[in-house]
């Protein structure tokens, strides 16, 4: 493993680059594990070398910070610890609202779910239309001084937006979606990440499962399963697109590692200051995410890939009209 891809800079802190999203042990997806065996799979996470951890305020009305305080506060010392605030769960939906003493509060909220009294980055997880980004981020600030929190983040938003926030307090890290088939961060995120110093975390680094090639038949998943929203596993987009996995998959084999690890290694290798934090509930996903860190791929390698599987040649949009409006980031 050469030495970039052993540990990168995030909030002041060396981590690996390949933390742990802990959304889906309880929200958004489905077949979520017991609470029991949430707890075995978060320390089997720690075990196989994460020490980056993402959670946060909205992840099954706070459960998913719970978990992690529950199963893992006698390992805090262990890891990087990442949540959010501006977005929870209010009667089953989701509701920003990014004003600084909503914010302040759920990060007190957080710390206590969390069982801790330090949280070492804290992200505004949607940006509220309704207040202007350098009054959450003031709030944010309070919290750094406090010492209830160690650095700054923001998540799906613009570089302007990320440069209005930076001139308020530092920005640690930005986390928008980033993958082979989710691009927009390059359209500005990325470069301007690089340029403030700013660390870029792709989450849904596997587009909800789809870049590992594993998920065949979306009618199977239970109802609730937030991909059923999603236009790009809907029955008339879903075939073409799994064309293009297996696609993948194949130069997978050929290069000796799998669909999910090359496209982690693809997102790992488009800078220093990048990040991935995949979710899993399953030891054998886990194990695969990890073995993208032993995945080197040369610059032909990276354009093949980029050519076969991005924004133009995948059927159907990110989100839906609906979940388009809580998003920031740059669109094409």
């Amino acid at each position: 493993m050469n030495k970039s891809m052993s540990s990168r800079v995030l909030a002041g802190q060396h981590v690996n680059p390949m933390g742990y999203g802990a959304m889906n042990i309880v929200h958004g997806y489905s077949n979520f594990p017991t609470p029991e065996a949430a707890g075995r799979l978060l320390n089997e996470v720690l075990d196989s070398g994460v020490n980056h951890l993402d959670t946060a305020t909205l992840y099954g009305g706070g459960r998913s910070e719970e978990l992690i305080g529950e199963h893992l506060k006698h390992r805090r010392d262990d890891y990087f610890l990442a949540s959010k605030g501006g977005l929870s769960l209010v009667e089953g939906r989701g509701v920003i609202n990014g004003r600084p003493e909503t914010v302040l509060a759920q990060v007190d909220a957080s710390l206590r779910q969390l069982q801790t009294d330090h949280i070492d980055l804290y992200y505004l997880h949607r940006l509220d239309p309704n207040v202007p980004v350098e009054e959450s981020v003031g709030a944010l600030a309070q919290a750094v001084a406090a010492g209830k929190i160690g650095g700054i983040g923001l998540s799906e938003i613009s570089a302007a937006t990320l440069r209005k926030a930076h001139t308020v307090h530092p920005v640690a890290a930005v986390q928008n979606e980033y993958s082979l088939a989710t691009r927009n961060p390059e359209i500005a995120v990325l470069d301007a990440c690089a340029e403030l110093g700013t660390a870029f975390v792709a989450f849904s680094p596997l587009y909800r499962g789809y870049l590992s090639g594993n998920l065949r038949d979306i009618a199977s998943l239970p109802e609730p399963d937030m991909r059923h929203h999603m236009p790009r596993f809907h029955a008339e987009n879903y075939p073409e697109n799994l064309v293009l996995v297996d696609r993948l998959a194949q130069l997978a084999g050929q290069w000796g590692t799998t669909a999910a690890a090359l496209s982690l290694a693809w997102v790992l290798a488009q800078g220093e200051h990048v990040h991935a934090i995949p979710g899993t509930t399953q030891s054998g996903h886990l194990a695969e995410n990890m073995s993208a860190l032993q995945v080197q791929l040369d610059p032909s390698q990276l354009v093949e890939m980029g050519a076969l599987i991005n924004h133009e040649t995948v059927h159907g949009n990110r989100y839906n009209s609906h979940q388009q409006k809580t998003v920031e980031s740059e669109e094409f």
